[in-house]
C-alpha cells in the first residue's frame, strides 16, 4: 500500500542523524561545545544526503542515561542544532527527543519538522523506570502549535523496555490509531540496531491498514528484502554507522550500497 506520506514515496527510507551528547548529558564534551555537535551532525547529514535516503530524522541518541522528561538546557539545545543544521537538509525531516513526546513535538514545531517518532501509549517496565506516557498532551500541543499536518510516529514496542500491557502487539497498535490518532505504528526490536521480530511486524501490517507500519530499528542491508516485503518503510541508524557501530560516524559508502539494493526492491 502506498500513504501520503513523503510524497507518495514508495518503501520510504528515514535515515538517523544522531547528535552527540548535549549540555547536561554525562558525556557532553564542553570543550568542543555546540560547535562540535552542529559540526558532527552536518558531515552525517551530507553522506546520508548524497547516499539518497528519503528523509531524515535528528535523535539524541547520545543523551545516555536516557530521560523521560526532557530538559531545558536539552531542549534548548537540540532545537538549536536543528535550526543551525535546517538550511542544508534537502529532504523531509523530522525530531525524536529519546524519551519525551511532548518536547519533540515542541522542536519539531519551532524547526519546521515535518514529523515526530516517540513512545506515546502504553506502560513499560524500562530501563529508566515506570515508562506511562500520555498521548494526549502532546497531540493537543501540535494542535496548539498549529501544526495540525506534523506527522506523529507511534513506536509502539519500545526498546529498553517490556511492554506491562497484556495485549498482543497487534491489538495494542490498531489501539493507537484509533484511540490516540496515531499517523504511523512503528515495531521496534529490543534494543537499539537490533532487529524487530518478524512476526510481530507480520501481524501489526496485516491489522493495522489505515496507516503507515515501519520497522524501527536493526534493518539491515541483508534483512531489508523481507523487511520491506512487509512494511511501508524503515527508520535505520546503526547500519548506515561506520563498521555497523550506533556510536560512529556515518558511513556514505554503506549509504548508498543500501539505497541502491532499496531501488531494486521498490
Amino acid at each position: 500500500m502506498v500513504f501520503d506520506f513523503f510524497g507518495s514515496r514508495k518503501k520510504v527510507i528515514i535515515a538517523m542523524a544522531h547528535i552527540g551528547a548535549m549540555p547536561g548529558s554525562p558525556l557532553y564534551d564542553e570543550k568542543g561545545g555546540m560547535q562540535k555537535l552542529i559540526d558532527g551532525v552536518a558531515s552525517d547529514i551530507e553522506k546520508l544526503q548524497a547516499g539518497g535516503v528519503d528523509a531524515i530524522m535528528f535523535g539524541n541518541e547520545n543523551d545516555r542515561p536516557y530521560l523521560l522528561k526532557a530538559t531545558l538546557e536539552s531542549t534548548a539545545a537540540m532545537t538549536a542544532v536543528v535550526a543551525a543544521l535546517k538550511p542544508m537538509i534537502k529532504v523531509p525531516f523530522g525530531v525524536n527527543y529519546l524519551w519525551d513526546p511532548t518536547a519533540s513535538v515542541a522542536i519539531a514545531a519551532a524547526t519546521g519538522a515535518q514529523f515526530v517518532r516517540e513512545i506515546f501509549t502504553g506502560v513499560f517496565a524500562s530501563d529508566m523506570g515506570v515508562w506511562a506516557p500520555d498521548a494526549a498532551t502532546p497531540a493537543r500541543l501540535r494542535r496548539n502549535l498549529g501544526r495540525p499536518d506534523l506527522k506523529l510516529l507511534y513506536n509502539i514496542n519500545a526498546e529498553f523496555a517490556h511492554s506491562l500491557d497484556a495485549r498482543p502487539i497487534e491489538l495494542r497498535a490498531r489501539s493507537a490509531v484509533f484511540s490516540s490518532l496515531a499517523d504511523a505504528i512503528l515495531v521496534s526490536g529490543p534494543v537499539t540496531g537490533e532487529p524487530a521480530d518478524q512476526s510481530q511486524l507480520k501481524k501489526v501490517c496485516e491489522t493495522v491498514k489505515d496507516v503507515p507500519v515501519f520497522a524501527n530499528t536493526g534493518v539491515t542491508i541483508d534483512n531489508v528484502k523481507d523487511t520491506l516485503a512487509l512494511a511501508s518503510g524503515v527508520i535505520i541508524g546503526t547500519h548506515f554507522k561506520v563498521d555497523g557501530i550506533t556510536w560512529n560516524a556515518v558511513d556514505g559508502a554503506r549509504v548508498k550500497r543500501f539505497m541502491d539494493k532499496v531501488e531494486t526492491l521498490r
